[in-house]
């Protein structure tokens, strides 16, 4: 399924004034499972990264911002550079944060794996980016080059246990058609990271059960919804109204359960 074509869909209709952007944000957090576990994480890190210092961060692959506004709220000292490979995206979150008056933050077009800084940058976040890079060792690399030499990395991504709704890696198709893999593998993900120059990661799987039944609800159906035909935007409310209780249960569980399994990841590593 195409994916990118709906989120253009989306973004025209939330772009239309800072008021519905924000909403939106506030949508994608309570429905994206995956923004409860990162928004954990960055909340965490911004404990440990409390004073008056600057605090230098990369969004990579910062999509329609959502991240980006989240962090840049967590501490008024943190300067973020945003990058991705979508001129529109990149025109329209830097018009939006002009226009709110967020300061510390730059969208810029970038390659991630020609893009580098070197040391620069305390924390690196790549949320549901590298399922859509085939030269991840290269993005890793430069990830590596790119950090201070305290800094972390964090990544969310598709596991290899049904990630991109797979589930037959024989002859199973992703759920999204842009991802050039289904999802990753833990030792496959954290040997690359060391391979890349990293010292230490750590890994733990997100979208367990209840995260994967909630994701069904609040992301799948609607999407397949809105693929089949756009007119069935105006349903969308009306399914939520039943649904979202459910979905939240869910993603609350997921978010506090530790999991032997899941169809999602979350990593960290530590230059």
């Amino acid at each position: 399924m195409q994916y990118d074509p709906i989120k253009r869909s989306l973004g025209k209709v939330f772009n239309k004034t800072p008021f519905l952007r924000r909403l939106f944000y506030k949508l994608l957090d309570i429905l994206l499972l995956r923004s409860w576990h990162v928004r954990k994480e960055l909340r965490h890190w911004a404990q440990l990264k409390a004073g008056p210092g600057k605090v230098n961060i990369l969004d990579a692959g910062s999509g329609f911002g959502q991240y980006t506004y989240f962090m840049s709220g967590l501490r008024l000292n943190n300067s973020i550079l945003a990058v991705d490979v979508k001129d529109e995206q990149i025109a329209d979150c830097n018009a939006f944060f002009s226009s709110i008056g967020r300061k510390g933050v730059l969208f810029e077009k970038a390659d991630l794996t020609a893009f580098t800084k070197q040391a620069y940058f305390d924390l690196i976040l790549s949320v549901d980016v590298m399922e859509h890079i085939a030269e991840d060792e290269k993005v890793f690399s430069n990830f590596y080059d790119s950090l201070t030499q305290d800094g972390i990395l964090l990544i969310s991504t598709p596991s290899d246990k049904g990630g991109s709704d797979v589930h037959d890696h024989d002859h199973g198709e992703s759920f999204i058609d842009e991802h050039v893999r289904d999802g990753y593998n833990i030792d496959n993900i954290s040997a690359k990271l060391m391979k890349a120059g990293f010292t230490r990661s750590e890994a733990r799987y997100t979208y367990g059960t209840p995260g994967q039944l909630g994701w069904k609800l609040s992301m799948k159906y609607p999407i397949l919804m809105l693929n089949a035909s756009r007119l069935l935007f105006v349903v969308l409310p009306f399914y939520y109204l039943i649904t979202f209780p459910f979905a939240l249960l869910f993603n609350y569980i997921d978010l506090h359960t530790k999991h032997e399994s899941g169809t999602g990841l979350l990593v960290k590593a530590w230059k």
